[in-house]
């Protein structure tokens, strides 16, 4: 490999493009043995050159090809630099290192957008052409030298010098995981509200997207995607959370007015069971028929009782008017009923007689029947 590289050296001053083959070798550590794997890593789609065969020309087939290496190398160096972590600390950890952000500034850092042809006014945005270049110059990598030259760039030139992969595996960037984690462990509701959805001045979509924390709307965040948008806006609303004490009040004073008027009901349950008290029961107890007109109205208490008298009223002059007719129809006899107001029976208490008297009145009374027998 050395002698290669030796002769590479040798014949670089001869080469047309030895500009390039000195940039590629100041970005990667050595010179290119096919220089035109690099030139298609550093082609934007952008410049609309084909091929022979009509084929676009550009770095997408490469930025695919190194989008898989670089994680595989990435993922490797990880797994033996952090012996024991489990395999959640390992992905998060990789997925810090090749993600977009990252790969933008390394792209930026490294000079690689410094290199890339393009027209000039068609790129949307540096959210993605810088880190598209990078995955593609890796790909060239892959296919100029192999796997193991992937290797060493990615440990002596990216994570050796511009990348600490101590600090960057205990760094916390995915704001949106961290938010929805904590509002889970607190059972607080959590939102991300659509604002506006428009395009930057070159046709890019662009969105704005809300945290709102039990109906509480937070802060927004801008970006090029969805997710680069709501990781703004959790970013936002973590710090005010860590920040504002009155906010977290006012977020828990919501969230405890909501399980309130959850766990209260609104309204009781109603009845299923059919009550047929339109019946009369004959056979219900005295108390309990009493206890029931104790339950009717008092003004239909009052009338029943009117009524009743009425019919007493009525009942009496019937009785009197068939009794003056009978006396009317009978003739004129002595009654041999007694008067009503004869005083006959009523006397004084007898008189007490003498012995003398007793005698004689009995001698009377013997002799007297003696008569009527004869």
């Amino acid at each position: 490999m050395l002698i290669r590289d030796l002769i590479d050296r040798i014949k670089l001053p001869f080469r047309k493009d030895k500009e390039l083959y000195f940039s590629i070798q100041r970005i990667v550590g050595f010179y290119p043995h096919h220089i035109d794997y690099f030139k298609q890593a550093l082609m934007h789609k952008s410049i609309g050159k084909r091929n022979a065969k009509g084929r676009p020309i550009n770095n997408e087939r490469l930025e695919f090809l190194g989008d898989a290496i670089l994680g595989a190398v990435v993922g490797d160096i990880v797994f033996r630099h952090f012996e024991g972590k489990r395999e959640g600390f390992l992905t998060n950890t990789r997925s810090k290192i090749v993600q977009r952000e990252t790969l933008n500034r390394l792209a930026r850092e490294m000079g690689v957008n410094d290199m890339i042809v393009s027209s000039g006014h068609s790129s949307s945005h540096n959210s993605y052409v810088g880190g598209n270049a990078f995955e593609a110059l890796i790909g060239a990598i892959y296919l100029d030298r192999g796997y193991d030259a992937c290797m060493r760039f990615m440990e002596k030139r990216v994570l050796n010098e511009l990348i600490n992969i101590d600090k960057v595996a205990y760094k916390e960037v995915n704001f949106k995981s961290k938010l929805i984690e904590w509002s889970q462990k607190n059972r607080v509701k959590l939102d991300f509200k659509l604002l506006e959805q428009t395009s930057d001045e070159k046709g890019s979509p662009v969105f704005t997207y809300q945290v709102v924390l039990e109906g509480i709307e937070c802060d927004s965040g801008t970006g090029y995607s969805k997710k680069e948008s709501q990781q703004q806006a959790s970013k936002m609303a973590l710090q005010r959370l860590r920040k504002n004490p009155q906010f977290i009040d006012s977020v828990f004073a919501a969230k405890a007015n909501r399980t309130k008027m959850e766990e209260e009901p609104t309204h009781g349950v109603p009845d299923t069971e059919q009550k047929e008290e339109f019946f009369i029961n004959e056979k219900q107890p005295q108390e309990k028929r009493e206890d029931t007109r104790e339950e009717q109205p008092q003004e239909q208490r009052r009338n029943n009782r009117e009524e009743q008298k009425q019919e007493q009223r009525e009942t009496v002059s019937e009785k009197r008017s068939m009794r003056e007719t009978a006396l009317e129809e009978q003739p004129d006899q002595p009654s041999e009923e007694p008067d009503e107001f004869d005083l006959s029976d009523i006397s004084a208490a007898p008189k007490e007689l003498s012995r003398e008297e007793i005698i004689a009145a009995a001698e009377e009374a013997a002799f007297a029947e003696t008569e009527e027998a004869v």
